[in-house]
């Protein structure tokens, strides 16, 4: 149990300042919520673009929706709107860590040792998915062009971690499917296909970049 609380708290630390350092450099917001009123408004092109980017995801409406507010500091950079996807898609996986640490406490699992087993399993899959997009997010930062053989190597890093981190999020709600039916396995059934979405619309983003960065 100290192992686990000690994982959760680093993890929640590592991923909370990388965020912060993240927006520092490029002013992006990677918390909920609308996008400030000081800030002037996205061009119309810019969410044009982000718009058309979406299209290439399996969930293009979520991906605008969850993007668009970005519109400004992503302009038409496709680079720049895999990284605010991929940043998005981890504050999501770090919430769900949190989620999941206090349902794990606070949750009556009775005779259930089942549901205990697959709460303690989903928290260590979303531990890992966290390890992974935070991994994609640095090497998207530390990128270079010099070549396309290099350019290549290091996003077939990011699609590797990034797939990976799939399925991890994936293997969460499979360790669910043995516990009974009730209001805790559906919400978080919900709360991580949401995850999933997220990062399958940032992997798709990535993989659009390296497309265009090969051409």
């Amino acid at each position: 149990m100290k192992s686990s609380r000690l994982q959760f708290l680093l993890l929640s630390l590592l991923s909370s300042t990388f965020l912060l350092q993240l927006h520092a450099i490029h002013g992006v917001d990677f918390y909920p919520g609308p996008t400030p009123s000081a800030q002037p408004p996205a061009a119309a092109g810019d969410t044009d673009f982000i718009r058309t980017s979406c299209n290439a995801t399996l969930y293009p409406e979520l991906c605008y929706t969850s993007l668009s507010r970005y519109a400004r500091s992503v302009q038409k950079d496709p680079g720049q709107l895999a990284r605010v996807s991929i940043g998005l898609s981890l504050y999501r996986v770090k919430r769900m860590i949190t989620y999941v640490s206090n349902l794990s406490h606070q949750a009556d699992y009775g005779a259930d040792s089942r549901a205990a087993s697959a709460l303690h399993d989903c928290f260590s899959n979303f531990g890992d998915a966290a390890d992974e997009i935070y991994g994609s997010l640095k090497q998207m930062r530390q990128l270079r062009s010099s070549s396309k053989s290099s350019f290549m190597f290091q996003m077939s890093n990011v699609q590797t971690w990034m797939s990976a981190a799939l399925t991890d999020e994936d293997t969460c709600t499979d360790g669910l499917q043995d516990v009974a039916d009730g209001p805790m396995k559906k919400d978080i059934c919900e709360r991580v296909e949401r995850v999933k979405k997220l990062t399958s619309n940032a992997l798709a983003l990535v993989n659009r970049y390296a497309e265009i960065g090969m051409n």
